[in-house]
């Protein structure tokens, strides 16, 4: 193996390597006598059978698993030999190959900087602290109460309004052949006027009725609607208003506690004071854990792998754009913002590259249980898939090592901070919980337009109070028509 330096420009690099044509003609019968070993040709019995004609059935064959073996093998010891570490993957270009012919090909490598780690030993730093206090739990309280409105009867006989609720029954056909379709009628059905629940038209007709009214609504569904049978139909739906209920705010006590699985209100109060304080100490730590990298990026200043900073920029693209769409934001960041994100990204790459040193210098690793416990928790999320989850980790190794990179960052993160002298300061729980720069950046094109959600306290302690809703699509995705819910998949909006 020859290996030529065609470029060296900062981390770039570009080399040339030709494997001779002697060695590759040896790699070529190597693999020709393993193949023998078990191919089966008329005449000759397993391992005889003559090389010239192995070379002719199975020469062609091999030489492509030869090729792709002599580029691995040849290019590992090549960036051994010029002591290259690679940032990503180097780009390969066969320039030369054929029987009896050497085997020519460049390979451009983009490597990892050499990182002179400067001192982080004895770092000062301010640990924010705070604690929840009874307004912040009497806040989170009324938070909660407001996912559990509870409805009661309306007093006289006035009409329906937006945001009432009504019993209905309704039975409903398909206009163009008068034909009743599954999952169309329905008895007893509680539907909030304005709520979003049926298809466009239906809720709005029913507004301005009285109970005992019958109705004959009539709307269309959506083209985009989940069910091919009634996508893009006329419907007529016959509805009878039994009751109307308006909306009233659930009463704090020990009635409340017990609907969310709380023996009293006294206990419900310790749940959230709990919850809470955990969610500021994750904040805490969070704040904590920006200062020290804010130090350690001050200290570092190297050029980072291009290719690197544009696969971290395009993650962080990928979670902007994500967000968005959740939020319905349709907009594209402006220049202005790309190049803020691209100077997210660098910062990213740089101190993920130092915080990696550091660790190596220390001996820092995750063990095989931590990995597995992430693996765990992952598969918590997705009851009833666990197996599925289990073996996508076993068997995609980069899913894998998203789940160690965290892990391994925390542990260099607090193997730093034990070295380091932190003092606590008590603060507001507004200035605990006010977003960095850095994020709000990330963040500030789909958050500024839309209102921020539940805190966590509040999504864990009313989780039995307003479970998360899945779109019509997702549902009728996952089943067909016939078998959907019928009341609300009939004349689901979404």
């Amino acid at each position: 193996m020859q290996v030529k330096k065609l470029k060296e420009d900062g981390l770039n690099h570009e080399l040339e390597i030709t494997v001779e044509a002697g060695e590759i003609s040896e790699r070529v019968d190597l693999r020709l006598k393993e193949v023998s070993k078990t191919v089966k040709l008329p005449g000759f019995r397993p391992g005889k059978v003559p090389m010239n004609m192995m070379k002719q059935r199975y020469g062609k064959a091999v030489m492509g698993e030869v090729l792709e073996s002599a580029v691995n093998e040849t290019s590992q010891k090549a960036m051994q030999e010029q002591d290259l570490t690679p940032a990503l993957q180097p780009k390969i270009e066969v320039k030369s190959f054929d029987e009896g012919k050497d085997l020519v090909y460049t390979m451009s490598i983009e490597v990892l900087p050499k990182i002179e780690v400067q001192d982080y030993k004895g770092f000062k730093l301010t640990k924010q602290v705070a604690k929840a206090d009874d307004k912040a739990i009497d806040e989170a309280l009324e938070r909660i109460s407001s996912f559990r409105k509870t409805t009661k009867a309306i007093e006289g006989k006035r009409a329906s309004k937006k945001g009432d609720t009504v019993v209905i029954d309704f039975d409903g056909r398909t206009a163009d052949d008068d034909v009743k379709q599954p999952g169309m009628a329905s008895q007893g059905h509680h539907l909030e006027l304005g709520g979003g629940q049926f298809i466009p038209g239906f809720e709005d007709q029913l507004i301005g009725k009285k109970a005992g009214e019958k109705v004959e609504v009539k709307v269309t569904f959506p083209e985009a609607y989940g069910s091919a049978e009634l996508a893009g139909r006329d419907a007529i739906f016959d509805v009878e208003i039994h009751e109307i209920r308006e909306p009233e705010d659930a009463v704090i006590d020990d009635e409340f506690a017990k609907s969310l699985g709380l023996e009293d209100l006294k206990a419900l109060r310790s749940a959230i004071e709990e919850q809470t304080n955990q969610e500021y100490s994750n904040q805490s730590r969070m704040k904590l854990k920006k200062e020290l990298l804010d130090l350690l990026d001050d200290a570092h200043d190297f050029d980072i792998p291009e290719g690197m900073k544009d696969m971290e920029l395009q993650n962080i693209m990928h979670q902007l754009k994500a967000d968005a769409q959740q939020r319905g934001v349709t907009e594209e960041p402006t220049d202005e913002e790309k190049e803020e994100l691209e100077a997210i990204a660098e910062r990213r790459v740089r101190l993920g590259l130092v915080l990696s040193e550091i660790g190596k210098e220390n001996n820092i690793q995750v063990a095989d249980a931590e990995l597995q416990r992430a693996v765990i928790n992952e598969a918590q999320k997705y009851p009833g898939q666990e197996k599925e989850v289990f073996d996508y980790f076993a068997k995609n190794r980069d899913a894998l090592e998203s789940l160690r990179a965290p892990i391994y960052e925390d542990k260099v993160v607090d193997f730093i901070l034990e070295l380091a002298e932190v003092k606590e300061k008590e603060v507001s729980v507004d200035d605990l919980l006010a977003q960095d720069e850095e994020e709000l950046k990330v963040k500030k094109k789909s958050s500024s337009k839309k209102k921020a959600p539940a805190k966590k306290d509040d999504e864990k302690a009313e989780k039995k109070a307003a479970p998360k809703k899945s779109s019509a699509k997702k549902d009728d995705e996952k089943k067909p028509a016939a078998k959907k819910a019928p009341a609300k998949k009939a004349a689901a909006k979404k």
